[in-house]
């Protein structure tokens, strides 16, 4: 066994010096700076820096699975256990539940690793609901972030060194491209880029680039990232290069493998899965938001602590605006619809499928569809997670009121129209189902059960 040694999890802790250069956990192009919030609740608040009270970012200590894995294995309940070619990636992997199928590989070059990044050499992503792990071929240092739920996105490093690895949290160095400004200040974030890559992987920073997520088309998606899987007569930015002002294709851009542009037998997976992709852009952004809500009333309550109307109202409207950020994610308002059916290229739809909670008559809010969207009932997995279940109190309250008024009818609102009488009833029957804590009005019958009685009844 390799002693992993956990250092502080305070901002003050330095990495060694050869490993110095400029930290980052980026998923997509590190510009972040010039991008425009288009989500951010109301701009009522005076806190902008995450170091700043309530938030105290640097200074508050993570509560999440890293954490958690940083504890297990310095108290010998876990062992990591180092390989040749790949160090400590499988095992990390393991430890953390991510299947090995969610491999996500871009060769745009960003990261704290760029110069060992090329369309040869690309940097593969793993991802479970709350983790991501990022690794370079050749290099001793892994990349890891992790959606905490008081925090937001935190982001760690591990030196794997087999004579002496150690996982340690990262700050200020991750936070220079990692931290946006929304309406009531920044919040750390993480996001995934596409953007115009040249053949050796540099980026034309005077072209356009788009942070994507279930809202983007298909078209705008995944430049600088390799993509496999079937996206029938859907085009997309991937797997090309920029050719003078436009992006080349580089061979057929449905394919199983990657084998004609780099040695697979290097890498874990031969996929860089579209369906992975898909997901990941969808959490990530699912992840930022439940950020900005908490963040957004956290500094509210902070703000305004008298007992005046005044100072009451404005938390309650900072409550509700922070609640419909959530909940028009949560029920993928915003997502086109798909011109092709996609189809995975490797195991990821059967890996990510079998976890989590099922109804019953085995329905689940982690079942794709593949042909008209991405997920058969559309209300996002993230609702079971630790960073929904860490919302402030008064907010998830919200959350709950607002998503019932949707999938009981009462809020008919145009950016719900994609969600018909059946998908409705089917999400509040899983809800109801497989989500602990929810309040007990939602235990009412409604028109949206007699919908799915309906249904039921003529096998719908």
């Amino acid at each position: 066994m390799k002693q992993v040694t956990s250092r502080s999890d305070q901002s003050t802790t330095m990495l060694n010096p050869r490993m110095i250069r400029r930290t980052q956990l980026a998923f997509g192009l590190p510009l972040l700076a010039i991008l425009c919030a288009a989500w951010s609740c109301p701009e009522v608040f005076a806190q902008t820096r995450l170091s700043e009270p309530p938030i105290r970012y640097l200074d508050t200590k993570g509560d999440n699975a890293i954490t958690d894995l940083i504890a297990k294995v310095d108290a010998g309940e876990i062992e990591l256990n180092y390989q040749q070619g790949s160090g400590y990636v499988l095992p990390i992997l393991d430890a953390l539940d991510i299947p090995v199928s969610s491999q996500s590989l871009v060769f745009s070059k960003t990261s704290l690793q760029t110069g060992s990044i090329s369309p040869a050499n690309p940097r593969a992503i793993y991802f479970g609901d709350d983790v991501y792990v990022a690794w370079v071929q050749g290099s001793r240092l892994l990349e890891i972030s992790v959606a905490d739920p008081t925090l937001g996105a935190v982001y760690y490093s591990m030196n794997m060194s087999p004579n002496r690895p150690y996982l340690r949290r990262e700050n200020n160095r991750c936070l220079v491209c990692h931290e946006k400004t929304v309406g009531h200040g920044k919040i750390p974030i993480h996001t995934i880029q596409s953007v115009a890559a040249r053949e050796n992987g540099s980026i034309n920073l005077l072209l356009k680039s788009f942070v994507t997520d279930h809202t983007s088309p298909i078209h705008q998606r995944w430049g600088g990232w390799y993509v496999t899987g079937d996206h029938g007569l859907m085009r997309h930015m991937g797997n090309s290069f920029l050719v003078g002002e436009e992006m080349v294709s580089q061979g057929p851009s449905q394919v199983e493998t990657l084998r004609q542009h780099f040695d697979l037998s290097r890498w874990p997976s031969p996929s860089s899965d579209i369906v992975a992709l898909m997901v990941m852009e969808h959490q990530t952004e699912m992840q930022n938001r439940l950020t900005d809500a908490n963040y957004a009333v956290r500094r509210a309550r902070f703000i305004h602590q008298d007992t005046s109307v005044g100072d009451q109202k404005a938390i309650e409207t900072a409550i509700d605006a922070s609640a419909k950020l959530v909940v028009d994610h949560l029920l993928f308002t915003g997502e086109p619809q798909l011109e092709s059916e996609i189809k995975c290229s490797n195991s990821f739809t059967l890996d990510f499928a079998e976890k989590g909670p099922k109804t019953e008559d085995g329905k689940s809010l982690r079942q794709f569809d593949l042909k008209r969207r991405l997920f058969r009932y559309p209300c996002s997995y993230t609702i079971y997670s630790k960073a929904f279940d860490g919302l402030d109190r008064q907010l998830q309250d919200g959350v709950y009121r607002k998503l019932w008024q949707v999938l009981t009818r009462q809020d008919n609102s145009p950016e719900y129209a994609h969600l018909d009488g059946a998908d409705r009833a089917s999400i509040l029957q899983i809800l109801r189902q497989t989500k602990t804590g929810l309040p007990e009005y939602w235990s009412a019958a409604t028109p949206a059960d007699r919908s799915a009685d309906a249904g039921a009844a003529t096998g719908g």
